[in-house]
C-alpha cells in the first residue's frame, strides 16, 4: 500500500503510512514514496502544515529489515557502478531524508502517533514539531540492545528536545517506552484516546494555520539554524529573520486585520 498525500481544509495536509500489514515498516518503495511526500509538502504553497501518521496500530516501526537491506545494498552497487545519484525514482538517501534527519523543511510538522513509534518512527519523530498519542502508543530506539546505532537522528535531536537525563535513559537503556511516560519527560505534547486522536492534531494544526504562514515557516527556521550553531550566531540569524518578516506583506496585514477587527488575510508574502 501507498504513502498518500492527502491536502484537507485550512492549508492542511495529512500524509499517511499506509502498510499495517507490516506495522507500517518501509521497505525502499515506502521510504521513497514518504520522501517524496516530503518533498512535495515542502514546495507547496497552499499546505502550510502537515500531520503525519499511520494506518492501524502501529505509526511507524522503521525500516522493514527483511526485505530493506538486501533492496539497499542493490541499489547501492547498481548507482555505484553507474556513477549515478538516482536510479528509478529511488536515492540512496531517501531512508533519512524519509525520517527527516538533516532535512530543511521550515513547516511546521504535527505527529499523530497511532500506535508502535520505534527505531526509524521514533527517529522521523524528532523531525515533527508536535507530537500527540493515543495511551497505547509506545516509543523507543531500541538499537542498542542488538549491538546496533540508530543513526537518524536521534541521537543528534532527542539531547536538544527533552532534559539530558531523560534523553540518556531513554537512548542507553534502550527501553521501550509507553506515552504516558514519553509524555511525563516532555517527548510529546498530548495524549488522547484514539477516537480523540485525529481531531487532536488538527486542532494543532488549526490552532498554527490561524497564524501567519510566513512568520511560523521563520520561526520554526530560526529555531532550528540557531540550535546548530553558537548564541552570537543564532542572534545574527534570528536578526537576518526578523527583517525578512517584518518587511513582508503578511507583516501589515496582521496589525491591519487587528486594528479593523478583522480576521487577517495571510498571502504567505
Amino acid at each position: 500500500m501507498p504513502v498518500h498525500y492527502e491536502p484537507g481544509d485550512d492549508h492542511v495536509v495529512w500524509i499517511t503510512i499506509d502498510r499495517p500489514e507490516a506495522m507500517n515498516s518501509l521497505d525502499m518503495d515506502h521510504f521513497a514514496q514518504l520522501r517524496k511526500a516530503w518533498d512535495r509538502f515542502g514546495e507547496d504553497d497552499d499546505s502550510w502544515v502537515a500531520i503525519i501518521t499511520g494506518v492501524g496500530n502501529s505509526f511507524c516501526v522503521g525500516a522493514d529489515l527483511k526485505t530493506y537491506i538486501p533492496q539497499i545494498t542493490k541499489l547501492q552497487r547498481e548507482i555505484a557502478s553507474r556513477e549515478i545519484e538516482e536510479l528509478d525514482g529511488y536515492r540512496i538517501d531517501d531512508g533519512v531524508r524519509a525520517v527527516l534527519r538533516g532535512v530543511k523543511l521550515y513547516k511546521p510538522i504535527v505527529a499523530a502517533v497511532n500506535g508502535a513509534c520505534v527505531a526509524g518512527g521514533m527517529e522521523m519523530l524528532g523531525g515533527c514539531d508536535l507530537r500527540v498519542a493515543v495511551p497505547e502508543a509506545y516509543f523507543g530506539v531500541m538499537e542498542p540492545k542488538r549491538g546496533l546505532f540508530a543513526g537518524g537522528g536521534t541521537t543528534v535531536r532527542l539531547p536538544r528536545q527533552v532534559p539530558f537525563p531523560a534523553a540518556m535513559e531513554f537512548l542507553l537503556c534502550a527501553d521501550r517506552v509507553p506515552a504516558e511516560q514519553a509524555l511525563a519527560m516532555g517527548l510529546l505534547n498530548a495524549v488522547v484516546p484514539a477516537a480523540e486522536l485525529r481531531a487532536k492534531a488538527e486542532e494543532y494544526a488549526h490552532r498554527i494555520t490561524a497564524n501567519g504562514p510566513l512568520a511560523v515557516r521563520k520561526t520554526k527556521e530560526s529555531v532550528l539554524r540557531g540550535l546548530a550553531v553558537d548564541m552570537s550566531e543564532a542572534y545574527r540569524i534570528e536578526s537576518e529573520i526578523s527583517k525578512e518578516v517584518f518587511s513582508s506583506d503578511d507583516a501589515k496585514e496582521g496589525p491591519a486585520a487587528f486594528a479593523e477587527k478583522r480576521t487577517p488575510n495571510w498571502t504567505n508574502r
